[in-house]
C-alpha cells in the first residue's frame, strides 16, 4: 500500500470497488480520480495517460470470460494489466500469471490487489508496447488483454508483439468495448494468420450497462 500511495504523490485518494466474477467477489482498491493522475511531462514524452487508474468495464468482461476456466499450468500474460483484476483470475484458476503495464504504479496496484485478495502475486514486468523490451519474456499459452484498442497506434504494435508472446497452440483473449479500430485489429491479426471468435458480454459499470466484445483469437492450422 505505502508503494501504490507514493505512485499517487497525494493527487487522489485510493478507493474500494466490489466486483463480482463467477462466485468470487473481489474487492479492488484503485484511485479515486485517474485525471488528476496525468503527469504533463509524461504526456509530452509519449502521451501517456494514466488508464490504468480505472477498473474498466472490459476488465470485468474479460476477467468473467476466463472464471470458469481451469488454467493449471497454463502460462499468461497480461498486456496493460492496470489494477489487475483479470490476472487475479487467472491466478484464481491456476495459471502462472506475468502482468505488464507501461506505469510502475500500474503494477504496484496489481501485486496490491493481488495481495490482498489471494494472498499471493503475479509477476510483474515493465512493457511498452510501441518499443518492447522482450528479454526473459519466453512464451505464453495465453494472453490476456482488457480495452487495449483505444487508439490507432496501438493497433500495429499489439499485432505485432502478440504472436511474439504466444507459444504453440495457444489463445489470445482480448475484451474491446467496441472501439473504432478493434475491426482493423481483428484484419491484421487475421492477415498475419489468426482465425477468431466473438462473444457479446454486458457489464454494469457506474448504474450503465455497456457492451463489451470478447475476442478469442488463435493460429491458424
Amino acid at each position: 500500500m505505502q508503494r501504490l500511495r507514493a505512485h499517487l504523490r497525494d493527487r487522489t485518494r485510493l478507493v474500494e470497488i466490489r466486483v463480482e466474477v463467477g462466485d468470487v467477489a473481489y474487492c479492488i482498491t484503485c484511485p479515486a480520480a485517474a485525471d488528476a493522475l496525468i503527469d504533463e511531462q509524461e504526456f509530452a514524452r509519449d502521451e501517456r495517460l494514466p488508464y490504468w487508474a480505472n477498473l474498466w468495464p472490459s476488465a470485468i468482461a474479460l476477467a468473467r470470460s476466463i472464471s470458469m476456466r481451469n488454467l493449471a499450468d497454463f502460462r499468461a500474460i497480461e498486456l496493460g494489466c492496470g489494477v489487475g483484476l483479470p490476472s487475479m483470475v487467472a491466478l484464481t484458476r491456476g495459471a502462472r500469471v506475468t502482468s505488464t503495464d507501461h506505469y510502475d504504479a500500474a503494477l504496484d496496484s496489481a501485486l496490491y490487489n493481488a495481495r490482498v485478495n489471494l494472498g499471493r502475486e503475479p509477476e510483474t514486468r515493465l512493457l511498452d508496447w510501441h518499443a518492447p523490451q522482450m528479454s526473459g519474456f519466453g512464451h505464453f499459452d495465453l494472453v490476456l488483454a482488457a480495452d487495449v484498442l483505444y487508439e490507432a497506434r496501438n493497433i500495429p504494435a499489439l499485432a505485432a508483439l502478440i504472436p511474439t508472446l504466444l507459444a504453440p497452440g495457444g489463445e489470445v483473449v482480448i475484451a474491446d468495448p467496441r472501439r473504432n479500430d478493434a475491426p482493423v485489429f481483428l484484419e491484421r491479426m487475421r492477415e498475419s494468420g489468426f482465425d477468431s471468435a466473438t462473444e457479446e458480454c454486458f457489464v454494469v459499470s457506474e448504474g450503465q450497462e455497456v457492451k463489451v466484445m470478447v475476442h478469442r483469437l488463435w493460429r491458424r492450422s
